[in-house]
């Protein structure tokens, strides 16, 4: 009868499917159930009396065990991302628990840790980002998608490319990716903001000067078409460019010459140019802002990004994507936002676009005390904007709310027209159908 205890005990533990194993208060395995066996592929038979940095061999042992934060503080640790290294040498993501163990007095007799394989969340997390993305950038949203479908070929010819989209919609990103599928990746990449330098300044900086060419020129300084020489030269907000660079710029592209400032005699330009803008740059030639000639000559292919509120089923992509990053630079724990935290996400519109949505989370990650990011950790400017609106932040319990708000959203930028916004979340028609059926039959 003395044994029936333990034998219960062993059978509910290996019912279990994360692992779990307990300590002595010297750190001895003497709790270890199937799950940790199959996860660790070490036999309980050779776990039990080991000790457990030696069995769990994990990348934390040493330095950051969570079980001694648990054992010398008596602070709980929840689903700690780790790797481990199983009996085979295979490495493998987990997440860790602890807890302490308690005798019927309330003394602490030692630790327990439960830890869960995210081997398969792993894969399907790389499917995902593979499936939605391209080099560095990431959406499941239909025109993106097109721009990956033509990307390649683009990258593969010679072609000047125009980027038009707001700021903090990608255009360096794009930039970039055009480059690194190019046959120029292994050569440089330079990127310069046209809009961040004056005039005289922007000129010796995009083509050089020689030695004598004004007072403080003591030696010869190559610009940055000579630093970008055999790769790409990325000139964002080209629409800010002065009549006299953009005359200097247009000649580089006919005659792939250009002359420093100072010199007497050109030098050849083996560069491949990506402009980019905010602005409508056939508004700003027909309003003699920006010359013709030079805009035929940059708009060979014509990428338009759009802006993220008209992306609203990237905004989770990118929140995940986001999330993932900041672990790894405040090294920290989150796993993800609260459904109130998304929903305010998902009904702001973004006038800063990717790049807010990043500083956001940034934002938020700096005041999250645990391991999920509620509305109170967004800045107030968001819950505020949300709480003012007639679909607001406590409206959102659920996540069917959100989605039902995104297809009203899509709808409404399609007209009503079903299919567009079908294509544009992302999901077959007959889906989109159905989760209206859905909606309009919760809301009776």
């Amino acid at each position: 009868m003395k044994h029936e205890p333990v034998q219960q005990k062993d059978v509910i533990l290996d019912s279990i499917a994360d692992g779990v194993f307990t300590v002595n208060k010297n750190w001895r395995i003497t709790t270890y159930n199937r799950a940790a066996e199959q996860i660790t592929g070490i036999p309980r038979r050779k776990a039990i009396g080991l000790i457990c940095k030696d069995v769990l061999r994990a990348d934390v042992c040493e330095n950051n065990c969570a079980l001694r934060h648990t054992m010398d503080t008596g602070e709980p640790v929840i689903n700690k991302p780790v790797c481990i290294i199983s009996a085979q040498g295979r490495r493998k993501s987990i997440t860790i628990s602890t807890a302490l163990l308690k005798d019927k007095k309330g003394q602490v007799i030692g630790g327990v840790e439960t830890f869960r394989d995210m081997t398969v969340v792993e894969e399907l997390r790389k499917q995902v980002k593979k499936q939605y993305s391209c080099e560095d950038i990431i959406s499941r949203n239909h025109k993106i998608q097109e721009l990956f479908d033509i990307l390649p070929q683009v990258a593969q010819s010679n072609c000047t490319v125009l980027l038009e989209g707001q700021t903090g919609t990608g255009k360096e990103l794009f930039a970039r990716a055009i480059h690194n599928l190019s046959p120029r990746k292994d050569k440089p990449f330079i990127a310069v903001n046209c809009s961040a330098l004056p005039d005289t300044l922007l000129e010796s900086e995009l083509f050089g000067y020689k030695a004598g060419a004004f007072t403080d020129a003591k030696k010869d300084k190559p610009g940055r078409f000579a630093l970008a020489e055999g790769g790409t030269i990325f000139l964002d907000e080209i629409g800010e460019m002065s009549s006299s660079v953009q005359v200097k710029l247009l000649r580089v592209l006919q005659e792939k010459t250009y002359e420093p400032v100072g010199a007497v005699s050109s030098e050849k330009a083996n560069v491949r140019i990506i402009t980019a803008t905010n602005k409508d740059v056939e508004e700003l030639v027909e309003k003699d802002m920006f010359r013709d000639d030079l805009y035929y000559r940059i708009n060979v292919v014509k990428l338009c990004l759009p802006p993220l509120k008209e992306r609203n089923e990237d905004i989770p992509l990118l929140v995940d994507h986001f999330v993932h990053k900041f672990n790894q630079v405040y090294d920290k724990n989150i796993c993800c936002l609260s459904d109130n935290a998304m929903a305010a996400l998902m009904s702001y519109e973004f006038p800063g676009n990717i790049r807010e949505l990043e500083n956001i989370i940034e934002h938020s990650f700096i005041l999250c005390h645990g391991d999920v990011i509620e509305a109170k950790d967004l800045p107030p400017a968001i819950q505020k904007d949300v709480g003012g609106k007639d679909q607001n932040l406590d409206n959102f319990r659920t996540l069917r709310q959100m989605e039902a708000l995104m297809i009203e959203r899509a709808l409404s930028r399609n007209g009503g027209n079903r299919t567009a916004a079908a294509k544009e979340l992302g999901i077959n028609a007959s889906t989109l159908f159905r989760k209206l059926k859905n909606i309009n039959s919760t809301s009776k």
